[in-house]
């Protein structure tokens, strides 16, 4: 992971900015401390980011998997540092979300029991995320969700 606080990292077509045709692909990473004040600073830094890119359709939808993810990583991975990185990358055609951390097991989603109150974070990004899965990485392992930018309204 870095020490940044805030990175950006942008490659594109020509000049073109975020919103306009010629976007191939633009990122932003953010360090947030393993706590749980970590995902109100992503919900935040999300909002953010996706009204720079301009695709406040996306807002609702992707600050709840944002939400859902960094949770699920501060409250079940068992993290040697004190940060997350999350990470945002946008296309023509679809927005992903990534959640590094430096523990290298995979999340266990299931079903939860039908009165519990918590346990449905994988279940909720299934259901909105146009796919989602889970990569290793060299010091633990990446969560991730996509929404796809051209079926939204």
């Amino acid at each position: 992971m870095t020490n940044d606080h805030s990175t950006s990292d942008a490659q594109s077509l020509g000049d073109a900015g975020p919103g306009e045709e010629a976007r191939e692909r633009w990122a932003r990473e953010m360090a947030l401390p393993a706590q749980r004040r970590a995902a109100r600073l992503a919900r935040r830094a999300t909002r953010a980011q996706l009204a720079f890119w301009r695709v406040p359709q996306l807002e609702e939808t992707a600050v709840l998997l944002v939400s859902e993810l960094v949770t699920n990583s501060v409250r079940h991975a068992h993290t040697q540092g004190d940060e997350l990185l999350l990470r945002l990358e946008i296309t023509w055609s679809s927005l992903r979300i990534e959640v590094y951390d430096d523990d290298p097991r995979w999340p266990r989603p299931g079903t939860p029991p039908e009165f519990s109150e918590s346990g449905f974070g994988f279940v909720l990004v299934a259901a909105l995320a146009s796919n989602w899965g889970v990569s290793d990485t060299a010091t633990g392992k990446s969560v991730w969700a996509e929404l796809d930018i051209l079926q939204r309204p």
